[in-house]
Order: C-alpha cells, then structure tokens, then sequence
C-alpha cells in the first residue's frame, strides 16, 4: 500500500532544487504599509525610516514604548524586514571618536590577520572582528558611551527580548570595494545550500529569530558609496537559505533591490533572512566606514567568541568613573552593561552554580549592577567575577 501524498501543510523538508523565482516574486511584490508603520517619519522604496531623535520624545511612557516594540516586532517579522534608524547617533563627536578608535585597530591589524570576509572579494575590505571587545578594551569609557545607545537597546530587545548578546565587527569598504553577492545571513545563511537542506523547515522558520543584523554609519554613506543593498520582504520566502548562488535569484535581487543613503549617525537594522548585500563603492574618496552589528538572542549562540570576563574587567572601573564624575545615568549604564556582560545564566555546573533562591544562578551582568550598587572596588569585582567564571566550568 502506498503511502498518501504529501501536502504543503506537512512538508518537512526543503529542496533547493524545487525554489521557484516567481515564488519570492510574489512576496515582495507585497507594499509596506503605512498604516502599520505609525512611529515612522515616512517609508522609502518600502522601507519604514523613524527619526530617533522625535522616538526619545515619544517612547517615554511605558505604553507608547511597548507599542513602539510591538511595531518593530511586525516590521522586522511579518512586514518588509527591515529599517533604518535616522539620527540614531546624534552626537557627531562620539561617532568620530569611535571611527577614529575602528580606523586605528585596521591599522594595527592590517596584515596580522587573516583578512578574510564574507560573500565579497578578499581584500575588498577592510574589516575587524570582534571589534566589540576590542573597542571595550582599549576604551572602555568611550565604549560606555557608545553602547548606552537608548534607540540600539531598543530595537535589540523588541526583537530579541532581555538577555541579548551583542557582537560588533567594523567593515571598511574602500573606493572601488566590489559589492556583496546576495545573501541571508548566520546562522542558516552560513552554510550551503546542501548542508542547510538537511535541516527541517521549522529550523528554517527558527533561525531568524535568533539573531538580530544591524549597522552604524561612521561616515555619510551617498548611494555611490555602495551602502547595502535589500530585498524588502525576501526574509519570508522559506526556502530563501537555499538559493544564494542561483542565477535566476541573483539576476532577480540585482533587479529588484532596494538601496537607501545613509548619514553618519543614522542605523539600519534588518530581520538576518533578508536577501542582502553590500554595494559597490564607486566614489573616489569615502572609506564608507560601518560598525556591523550582529546581536544573538540570549537562548543562541553567536557567531564570534568575545572574552566577557575580560571585557567586564576593562569596563567596570570606567562605569564607576564615569557615574561619579560625567553623571552617567542608571539607565545608560544599565545599556552599557548590556552590550558588555553576559545576561543569560547558562550554561554552567549546577552542581557548583546551583540556583539558589530562584529558578537561575546570578548572571554576570547581575553580579557587575550588585557590584556597583554595593559600590565594590575593582579588586573585589575581578575576584567575584573570576570565581563566577570558575563555577560555569565543568570539573
């Protein structure tokens, strides 16, 4: 006896062979709609742009903020995939002082890495890894500064909730840097095609939620300086892991595409299944200078390893300088943190680290707010936060 035919409803598996360009066609064929966009200061070739600067007015009472998250929720999610954050840095200074931090680790590095990039040309680029933890280390203040960024907090945890974990890589794509091929991004997006075929559809549909894809402008970026290139509402075609490299797709995403200028200070945040790719950079003199930011769900695992321990060293002393002497408020602190110190309690050894008075144990960002409430001094915190450490490795 034969078994019954398979129906669209209890398809498990993905066949890259089966992806049909008019499928996708029909998706982004959909309009975004205004009306679903009611914080945003207008909508660009299907994109929703919100001023930062009127949402810190806006979002000040708990409603409004909660609709704000909800809003991006359904952009990010079932509305075109992706948005841009005008002015979200206002202060030009500190996107300089940062730049000129990011310009000065390509110099150092220059040669003494590997080099390597994704979907482009090696050498195209110039790019830092883990420029979060760098960055922290060698300015631990202008990195509070720079992450107690109210706007990039909340994008974060409207599509990631608490707990996010934050990486950040600086690209520099110089005068003449080849564009990107197009691309969904980690973490089913680092794979083949044939790999992420053996994955069931539901991890398809999983993976985007995990991670969050965003990024800082550093310079002004005009549209022949190659900033990046989207395919507003590709991210809910389902199959769209399986088809990079595919003419038909390719020829459709060069046609299709979507490409919006950007100031310095101005952020792009995207759903990470999103058909993207970097632009070509065909002025003469703009390093279009971006800080990549790719922030994991605190249930996930990220695509870089970042020493916290040691990130956490470099900053606690510099959140207490900087509370005490420049008034760094609570909450600012508190968003500093966030981008620094691990905010999920595993994994660890239970039987060192048992949760003792609630469902978890303390997170390390937990022990870094209880050891600047209690004002500790940075000998005690090193040694709590090392013997933090030592309990979450197994004997």
């Amino acid at each position: 006896m034969s078994a019954p035919p398979r129906t669209d409803h209890d398809l498990t598996w993905l066949d890259p062979q089966a992806c049909d360009v008019q499928d996708l066609a029909q998706i982004v064929a959909t309009e975004t709609s205004a009306s679903e966009c009611r914080y945003a200061v207008g909508i660009d070739r299907g994109v929703p742009l919100y001023d930062s600067v009127q949402l810190r007015a806006r979002v000040r009472e708990p409603a409004a903020r909660r609709e704000l998250l909800s809003e991006w929720v359904h952009v990010l999610g079932d509305g075109p995939g992706v948005l841009v954050l005008q002015r979200a840095f206002a202060d030009a200074g500190l996107v300089d002082s940062a730049t000129a931090q990011f310009h000065a680790l390509i110099d150092d590095e220059r040669g003494k890495t590997g080099g390597g990039d994704h979907f482009g040309k090696p050498g195209a680029n110039d790019r830092v890894w883990n420029a979060l933890e760098k960055l922290c280390v060698r300015d631990p203040e202008l990195f509070a500064r720079y992450y107690a960024n109210d706007v990039l907090a909340l994008i974060c945890e409207a599509w990631l909730g608490p707990g996010y974990q934050m990486t950040s890589q600086v690209n520099r794509v110089n005068p003449g840097g080849a564009a990107q091929s197009p691309h969904r991004d980690y973490h089913l997006g680092f794979l083949t095609a044939e790999v992420a075929a053996r994955y069931p559809a539901h991890v398809h549909r999983l993976s985007p939620v995990l991670t969050l894809q965003g990024a800082v402008a550093h310079v002004d970026m005009p549209v022949e300086s190659g900033p990046t290139l989207y395919l507003p509402h590709s991210h809910k075609y389902l199959p769209g892991y399986l088809v990079a490299g595919q003419p038909a797709f390719s020829a459709f995403f060069a046609a299709r595409h979507v490409q919006l200028p950007l100031m310095k200070g101005d952020a792009v945040f995207f759903n990470p299944a999103l058909m993207h790719a970097a632009g070509h950079n065909r002025t003469e003199h703009v390093k279009r200078t971006a800080n990549l930011l790719q922030v994991s769900s605190a249930f996930g695992r990220a695509m870089e390893t970042v020493d916290r321990v040691r990130m956490c060293r470099s900053l606690y002393p510099a959140l207490q300088r900087l509370a005490g002497r420049h008034g760094m408020s609570g909450e600012e602190i508190e968003r500093a943190i966030a981008c620094c110190a691990e905010g999920y309690s595993f994994p660890t050894d239970l039987d060192l680290d048992p949760p003792i008075g609630g469902l978890a144990p303390e997170s390390q960002q937990a022990l870094m707010r209880r050891a600047l409430a209690e004002q500790w001094n940075a000998q005690r915190f090193e040694q709590a936060l090392d013997a933090q450490a030592a309990k979450k490795r197994s004997r």
